[in-house]
C-alpha cells in the first residue's frame, strides 16, 4: 500500500513540474490553434489531464523532450475540439490585441503576429512551434508526425509567405 501511495506521489510531482514549466507554452498553443481564450484554458486542462494519465508510457518516447510530447497532446486535443459540432458554429473572430496573449508588444511585433496566424494551418503551426515554443526541427516533425525535410519545406514556404506580407505592408506605409 505505501507503495502504491509513493507511486502516486512521484506522478503528481511530476505533472505539477510539467504544469509550471510547460503550462505557458501549452496554454499559447491552443490558443493559436482555437483562437478563443476560454476553450485554450479549457484544452490546456485536457491536455495536462490527458498527460497524467500517460505519463507512464512518456518513458517509451525517449526521443521526444517533455515539450514536444506536451504539444503533441496538446494539438491533437485541439483538433478533438475543432471537430466538435459546436465548435464550427462559434464565431473565431480574435482581436489582434488578444492574439497568441501578448501584451506589450509594438505595432510591428503585432503586425508579424497577425501574419503568422492568417498563414494555412500547415505552415501556421511549423512556424509557431520553431519560433515561439523554441522546438527543434526533429521534435516538429514528431509532433506533426511529417518527415524532417517537410518542416523544413514548410518553414522555408512559410517564411517566403510572410516575407511577401511584410514587403506589401512596408511599402503602404
Amino acid at each position: 500500500m505505501d507503495n502504491a501511495l509513493l507511486a502516486s506521489n512521484v506522478r503528481e510531482d511530476q505533472i505539477q513540474y510539467l504544469m509550471v514549466t510547460y503550462g505557458t507554452p501549452v496554454l499559447r498553443m491552443c490558443y493559436a490553434y482555437l483562437k478563443d481564450t476560454g476553450m485554450a484554458e479549457d484544452a490546456t486542462q485536457d491536455t495536462f489531464i490527458k498527460a497524467y494519465q500517460k505519463l507512464d508510457r512518456f518513458d517509451a518516447h525517449e526521443a521526444w523532450s517533455e515539450k514536444a510530447w506536451l504539444m503533441r497532446i496538446a494539438i491533437n486535443t485541439c483538433k478533438d475540439y475543432r471537430r466538435s459540432a459546436w465548435f464550427r458554429h462559434v464565431d473565431r473572430t480574435v482581436a489582434p490585441e488578444n492574439l497568441l496573449l501578448h501584451y506589450g508588444l509594438d505595432s510591428e511585433e503585432k503586425m508579424l503576429i497577425e501574419d503568422v496566424m492568417e498563414l494555412p494551418t500547415r505552415y501556421k503551426a511549423v512556424i509557431l512551434f520553431y519560433y515561439y515554443q523554441n522546438l527543434r526541427v526533429d521534435e516538429i516533425a514528431e509532433i506533426l508526425g511529417i518527415a524532417r525535410s517537410t518542416v523544413y519545406k514548410r518553414l522555408e514556404k512559410a517564411q517566403q509567405k510572410l516575407r511577401v506580407k511584410l514587403e506589401r505592408g512596408y511599402q503602404n506605409e
